[in-house]
């Protein structure tokens, strides 16, 4: 099994579930047990500066930063906030995806989102997409996701709206030529 870490799961037309229709997924992990990942376009009606405001962290609401979407990452733990970031050196907490990205849950780099101190980019999640073992490759079976390889411009440098639309573009497809049939061989 290949691993699909640092890849996106781009949903297809075919897939109408509401939570993933027109989805760009984020894959953090892969492996034989499972998958998780945070969809990185589906913004909620929360900034981040008032997210922060909820978990009580203060924070600089005269930021781009502070006026930033949150999204939802996923349909699992929504209450569970995930921060998806640039490389930033002294983030002990924050795990390395590739060498463009990296996550973290930590307080500390939440705190530190509205300072001098923030990673170049980020994006905030709450909530993530989960697969059992099988279920994803079922799924990618099925056509409900084309795999294409994670560029962080896209998560960190793309409007929200265009996401979906660039994912596919890297691959050479155009997303307005994209038929609901799903074809199978």
């Amino acid at each position: 099994m290949q691993s699909l870490t640092n890849h996106f799961l781009v949903a297809m037309p075919s897939l109408q579930e509401p939570f993933f229709k027109h989805a760009v997924a984020y894959i953090c992990e892969h492996n034989e047990d499972g998958a998780m990942g945070l969809v990185i376009n589906q913004p909620i009606d929360v900034t981040v500066g008032e997210l922060l405001d909820k978990i009580e962290i203060d924070n600089d609401k005269s930021t781009v930063a502070a006026a930033s979407q949150v999204f939802a990452g996923g349909p699992v733990k929504t209450d569970r906030g995930f921060v998806l970031h640039t490389p930033k050196p002294g983030y002990a907490s924050s795990q390395s995806l590739s060498s463009n990205i990296m996550i973290t849950t930590s307080k500390d780099v939440l705190a530190s989102l509205t300072t001098s101190d923030a990673p170049e980019d980020f994006i905030i999640t709450l909530g993530y997409a989960g697969w059992s073992e099988g279920q994803l490759e079922q799924e990618l079976l099925d056509n409900s996701w084309l795999v294409i390889e994670a560029d962080p411009s896209i998560i960190f440098n793309t409007p929200i709206n265009e996401r979906w639309h660039k994912a596919l573009a890297l691959v050479g497809i155009d997303a307005d030529k994209l038929s609901l049939e799903a074809g199978h061989a």
